[in-house]
């Protein structure tokens, strides 16, 4: 048993993070004009700092946007990973500070428990969907079948 938190079969978490980031850069390489990763923009209520996104660029209609993911699981039980899930309210939150005419995406890997019967991106909006910024698209990635699929956008 890992009683480490560390992904079962991975070298690190942080190397699980950052292979889903370079596949996330290739789908969205695919769909958008120019892309890169650690895009950076000044964030902050009063006083601002720059925040670096996963990835952000502009689309090919000459938007600005962003892209942060997450490639988080259940638990080996099929229990609420809690403190992951708070990472997510606080990608929320940065969202939220971004300037309405920036796309934001939430990129998340698909990851089904049959105990719950939902995805834990089902079960993020399903109790945390009030805190998903309006202009915000959740998009699901199914590694089985390399598939992304939007399954919640927040638009006025």
């Amino acid at each position: 048993m890992n009683n480490n938190f560390q992904r079962e079969g991975s070298r690190s978490n942080a190397h699980v993070g950052a292979t889903f980031e370079k596949m996330v850069l290739e789908y969205f390489k695919k769909n958008m004009k120019n892309v890169s990763l650690n895009y950076g923009i000044s964030l902050g209520f009063d006083k601002k700092k720059i925040h670096k996104f996963d990835l952000g660029g502009t689309e090919n209609n000459g938007r600005e946007f962003v892209v942060e993911c997450k490639s988080h699981k259940w638990t080996s039980g099929n229990n609420v990973p809690s403190a992951k899930l708070t990472v997510w309210n606080e990608a929320m939150l940065y969202f939220s500070l971004l300037p309405k005419n920036i796309e934001k995406y939430f990129f998340i890997l698909k990851d089904y428990s049959e105990k719950r019967n939902e995805t834990l991106a089902e079960y993020y909006i399903r109790t945390y969907g009030h805190l998903v910024p309006v202009g915000v698209t959740i998009i699901e990635y199914d590694e089985m079948i390399g598939k992304a699929s939007i399954i919640f956008k927040h638009y006025n």
